[in-house]
């Protein structure tokens, strides 16, 4: 398969009245998210017979600039890590031809391959504060299908503001308005206040967090409904009599994953899931970030300590993840609005320092991110898409990540995992046969192609 950029532009809000407007302040969890780049790969099959391909393109561009003109951050640059500025600086928005039918592509669905379809190589560590905040790549098929490869930077954004940047600009795409997300850009900076500086030690932490140089290895499995009604099963306790996919899934590839580490490293050591929690429902009011955009999550981190334990039972991984995930209700959320909104912060800081200091190696961290339905419904007027891609092989600074997208096509029980491990790891959990009894990579596109 090859991959031909042929045009290259920068997209800029239709209006010119954005550049005018204030810079956009940072919230604090911005502040703390680094300038790293997460990806998404959107395919459609575009069916009809009667579709003119370049009107097509000249409308996606023409809605995307449209779109800018709500979500104008997405075109400005960063600035010392506190707002936003610049909004003429663009988007770059490529486009490419592909010379191989989709439904030929999907019968394989390299995941290295995926990175093809971006303008940014994805969760590289970017340091350059005037990089874009966001980068389209169009991508057609020889049989006209199109898959939309989007990168966004996580300084400004999380899966729930690109969600509604996506269905936004496919509703003025379809010309629907009323489909329109109208995002609220400044309330998370009003309700979670930045700070004029970090201090030094939270910077350390959080670049400990996300980054990591070590060589990975991205491979995508495949969670059937006969696998995942199983592992509910077998995850189900007394505390937690019904655990979810997402509950399973997870926790059964981080007690393999760690598995796999503690087999590299010949002694089991601490073992960590770093879970992204969306606040926005779990606010005393949920509907106070209603439609906010920012970096509106937190991570609940779930510490399993071979000292105190050194048995991996699922049904006991589930119950912990639930117990410490279940803390962050809208009492927690709301210790962290306003002037004291950093104590947490800082708390959550001195913990996980203590925890490092705990072991002479450094313990394994394991991040953990859910699309359920954030993706899937994005309607450019072609359907809903037959396959959203998360991301082939990462920068060589990232970390042991796991991203769970609900599968297309299914009945909404299937679940796909993009798995990122070193590769050490990875080559040990792909000869896991307890692992492969449940995780599979077979092709279950079911749409019309």
């Amino acid at each position: 398969m090859e991959v031909t950029i042929f045009s290259r532009e920068t997209i800029r809000p239709s209006s010119s009245l954005i550049r005018h407007m204030e810079p956009k302040k940072l919230c604090l969890f911005d502040q703390l998210t680094p300038s790293t780049y997460p990806e998404v790969v959107i395919f459609y099959s575009m069916n009809d017979p009667n579709l003119d391909l370049n009107k097509t393109l000249i409308q996606l561009k023409k809605s995307l600039s449209e779109t800018l003109n709500l979500f104008y951050p997405f075109s400005g640059k960063t600035k010392n890590n506190l707002y936003i500025e610049d909004y003429d600086t663009g988007v770059p928005y490529w486009e490419a031809k592909v010379n191989c039918r989709m439904s030929d592509y999907l019968q394989l669905r390299e995941t290295e391959s995926l990175n093809n379809f971006v303008a940014i190589h994805p969760f590289t560590k970017e340091k350059d504060t005037s990089a874009p905040q966001l980068a389209i790549q169009v991508n057609v098929f020889s049989c006209g299908g199109i898959a939309l490869g989007v990168s966004v930077s996580h300084k400004q954004s999380d899966g729930e503001t690109l969600s509604y940047f996506l269905k936004s600009w496919a509703a003025l795409f379809t010309g629907s308005p009323h489909k329109v997300v109208v995002p609220q850009l400044s309330k998370a900076a009003s309700f979670f206040l930045p700070q004029t500086e970090l201090p030094p030690n939270c910077v350390a932490l959080m670049d400990q967090l996300w980054f990591k140089k070590s060589n990975y290895v991205t491979k995508r499995f495949y969670f059937n409904n006969k696998a995942i009604s199983t592992l509910k099963s077998l995850g189900k306790s007394e505390t937690v009599p019904s655990p979810t996919r997402n509950d399973v899934v997870s926790c059964f590839i981080w007690k393999h994953a760690t598995e796999a580490s503690w087999a590299i490293s010949g002694k089991p050591r601490i073992s960590v899931a770093a879970h992204a929690v969306n606040m926005r429902p779990r606010m005393t009011n949920p509907r106070s970030l209603e439609n906010c955009t920012g970096n509106l999550f937190w991570w609940a981190s779930i510490i399993v300590n071979p000292a105190q334990k050194a048995e991996l039972e699922l049904s006991q991984l589930v119950a912990l993840t639930n117990e410490i995930v279940s803390e962050f209700n809208g009492d927690y959320l709301e210790n962290m609005v306003g002037e004291a909104g950093f104590e947490p912060i800082s708390d959550f800081v001195t913990q996980l320092e203590s925890m490092m200091e705990m072991d002479s190696e450094k313990p394994d961290i394991f991040a953990f991110t859910n699309w359920k339905n954030t993706f899937n419904e994005v309607d450019f007027g072609w359907g809903n898409p037959v396959w959203v891609g998360a991301h082939g092989k990462v920068g060589p600074e990232f970390r042991n990540m796991v991203v769970l997208i609900d599968s297309q096509g299914s009945n909404d029980k299937e679940v796909e995992a993009f798995v990122t491990l070193e590769d050490r790891q990875m080559a040990i959990l792909e000869s896991d046969s307890q692992f492969l009894a449940f995780a599979g990579n077979g092709n279950n596109i079911k749409a019309s192609l």
